[in-house]
This record gives C-alpha cells, structure tokens and sequence, in this order.
C-alpha cells in the first residue's frame, strides 16, 4: 500500500472509532430495551451520513477554490 492509501485507511479508522465513542456508544447507553438501542443505533446512521457528507463538501470545496485562493 502506498503512503497515501495508508493515511486514508488510518484516517477512516480513526473516524469510525470517534463515532463509535462519540455518537454510538451514548446512543445506545441512554436506552433500556434491546429494540430501543437497536432504534438509536440506526438513527446514529443519519448523523454519521450528515458528518461525512459536509466533510465530503468542505473537502470538494477547498479542492475547486484552491487555485484562486493559493496564489495570493
């Protein structure tokens, strides 16, 4: 694997261990019943989508103003 393909892995690593701390594991803590957490667990989906897509959009964004804005 190359040094990019690497930090792209170790990068969607890390991402998926911050949800799984962040956003899952509170989600399914705050809920008694198996149907409920299994519910809140699929919920979490949505902001894991949510997350992803409006970093997929600032990264898009920073990619196609990069020219205008790096040389000054």
């Amino acid at each position: 694997m190359s040094p990019t393909e690497t930090a792209f892995a170790a990068a969607g690593a890390i991402a998926l261990a911050g949800y799984g701390a962040f956003i899952l594991t509170p989600a399914w803590n705050s809920y008694g019943r198996l149907w409920e957490k299994v519910a809140a667990s699929f919920l979490t989906l949505y902001m894991l989508a949510a997350l992803a897509g409006g970093g997929a959009l600032l990264g898009l964004g920073i990619v196609y103003f990069y020219d205008q804005y790096a040389s000054g």
